[in-house]
């Protein structure tokens, strides 16, 4: 069966996640939840594999895309870090093209949501990252 559905997701991503804190005072960096690289492809019709990592994490990624207004993506980001298992879930929504901009002045990006889905050791304590922690993100495609 060939494969004619084109996913808009596949391809290289800047992606940068935020913990949702209402304290507008809060300084931006201190809302960093994560930042890396996603790498996305197109495993079959509907679903899509590859990887979102940094400079000393990286998580293999299952998942799939949906048609809709917005389109929609979901997968999961599953490795070991520093020989302990990660696991995340992302759900996320391409951001329409807006009709008064151009290609010039609009990247494709999508946005959406990630929660911790098993604690690990956190390494800017010692502590531990508990699960359910939900931040909000946005990817900006490189390619």
């Amino acid at each position: 069966m060939s494969n004619n559905i084109t996913n808009p997701f596949v391809g290289t991503w800047t992606y940068r996640s935020l913990l949702n804190d209402p304290d507008v005072s809060k300084q931006f960096n201190d809302l960093e939840f994560g930042s890396g690289t996603i790498k996305i492809t197109s495993d079959a019709a509907g679903t899509l594999g590859g990887t979102i990592g940094g400079d000393t994490w990286s998580l293999a990624l299952h998942g799939s895309f949906g048609f809709g207004s917005p389109m929609q993506v979901r997968f999961e980001g599953r490795g070991l870090v520093g020989g302990e298992e990660w696991i995340y879930d992302y759900i996320g929504w391409l951001v329409p093209v807006w009709p008064n901009s151009n290609a010039r002045l609009q990247r494709s990006a999508f946005v959406g949501s990630v929660v911790r889905t098993i604690p690990h050791s956190s390494g800017k304590d010692g502590g531990t990252a508990p699960a359910g922690v939900v931040a909000s993100f946005y990817a900006v495609r490189v390619d």
